[in-house]
C-alpha cells in the first residue's frame, strides 16, 4: 500500500481572507501552492506514494475565515486518512537580512521531527537555502489538530533578497528537496 502524504499549500489566493505573506511582487499562497503542486506530481509519479493536495487549482478558497480555513485543511487530512501532513508556507520579515528554512512540529522526539530533519536537509541541499532548525510551536493550529505526524515547512523569507530569488527561479528545487527527504526518512533514498 502507498505511504499516503496530504500537502497543505498553505494559505488562500491573494484578495481573500488567510491569504498570507507578500513582498518583493512575490505571494505567499501562489509559491506554496505551486510547490505543493510539483511535490504532489513528484509523490504520484512514485508508486510508493500517494499524495492530495489541499488547494488542486490556484484559485481554490478554503473556509470561509482563518479558523474555518485551517480546520478545512486538517479535516481534508484527517477524513481520507493521510498518513503524513506537510503544510508549505513561506516566511516574512521586518528585517530583510533575516533567511532560511525553518521546519516547525507539535513535539520533539516524534515521527514528525525525524520527517522533519530529512526535509530540512533535502531543502537545504536541493533549493540551497539555510538551515533555521526544527522548531517545536504546540499553538499551531495544523500540527496540533493533525492526526498524523505533521510538519509546517517555512521554505524561506519573501521579505530576503536571498531567499525571495530561490523562491522565484527556482520553485521545483523546493518540491525536490521535500520529496528526496521524503525519499530519505522512508529509506529509499
Amino acid at each position: 500500500m502507498p505511504i499516503k502524504i496530504f500537502i497543505d499549500q498553505g494559505h488562500n489566493p491573494s484578495g481573500y481572507f488567510n491569504s498570507g505573506a507578500e513582498a518583493g511582487g512575490l505571494t505567499e499562497s501562489e509559491i506554496n501552492y505551486e510547490v505543493g503542486i510539483y511535490l504532489l506530481n513528484l509523490l504520484n509519479s512514485d508508486p510508493r506514494f500517494e499524495a492530495r493536495v489541499s488547494r488542486p487549482t490556484p484559485d481554490t478558497v478554503l473556509g470561509t475565515n482563518n479558523t474555518t480555513s485551517l480546520a478545512e485543511r486538517v479535516r481534508m487530512a484527517n477524513e481520507w486518512p493521510a498518513d503524513y501532513f506537510i503544510s508549505i508556507h513561506c516566511n516574512y520579515s521586518p528585517n530583510p537580512g533575516l533567511n532560511g528554512t525553518e521546519v516547525y512540529i507539535y513535539q520533539y522526539g516524534t515521527q514528525a521531527q525525524w520527517v522533519a530533519e530529512d526535509i530540512m536537509n533535502g531543502i537545504n541541499w536541493f533549493a540551497g537555502t539555510r538551515n533555521n532548525g526544527i522548531r517545536e510551536n504546540p499553538s499551531l493550529y495544523v500540527l496540533r489538530n493533525a492526526n498524523m505526524p505533521a510538519n509546517l515547512v517555512e521554505l524561506g523569507y519573501l521579505s530576503s533578497p536571498v531567499d525571495s530569488a530561490l523562491l522565484r527561479d527556482n520553485p521545483y528545487g523546493f518540491a525536490y528537496g521535500i520529496y528526496f527527504g521524503l525519499l530519505r526518512y522512508f529509506g529509499f533514498a
